[in-house]
């Protein structure tokens, strides 16, 4: 599986950049076609009361790289792309890259059988 990851950094006003994402954002990006998977998660400190690295980091997952670029090239895909810009006021970072999945897993999958 191919993975585009995107990496954003602190915005300057968490709560409007959590406002846009989810109301603004996120509906345009979801015109894209061919997406085989997308995972969000806004990070956590590896020590309490450290800033990590990033404010959030989001996943988009296609059967190829061919296929990112064409979801991307895509009318939807470049809707998408311009829209970063109005929001990700800590910059933002893409990095491109062949998942290798070690242990599958689902969201039904239990804690215990993943160890």
């Amino acid at each position: 599986m191919f993975r585009l990851t995107v990496l954003y950094g602190h915005p300057t006003d968490p709560a409007a950049f959590q406002k846009y994402y989810h109301e603004v954002h996120i509906p345009i990006a979801k015109k894209m076609q061919g997406l085989r998977g997308w995972t969000i998660g806004v990070c956590e400190p590896v020590v309490l009361g450290e800033r990590p690295p990033y404010y959030m980091i989001v996943s988009l997952y296609a059967d190829s790289r061919a296929e990112m670029d064409a979801i991307l090239a895509s009318p939807a895909g470049q809707a998408t792309i311009a829209d970063v810009p109005k929001f990700a006021t800590g910059g933002v970072t893409f990095i491109y890259d062949q998942e290798q999945v070690l242990l599958p897993y689902s969201l039904d999958t239990p804690a215990s059988q993943l160890r």
